[in-house]
């Protein structure tokens, strides 16, 4: 069960991150 947990939360991370990367991208592109 706790395993299924880490994957889990590992899944959001990942997510999480692509999100933030996109964010800054944008923020990128708005400054130019």
């Amino acid at each position: 069960m706790g395993s299924i947990k880490k994957k889990r939360k590992a899944k959001i991370n990942k997510h999480k991150r692509k999100k933030k990367a996109r964010l800054n991208r944008h923020k990128n592109d708005w400054k130019k």
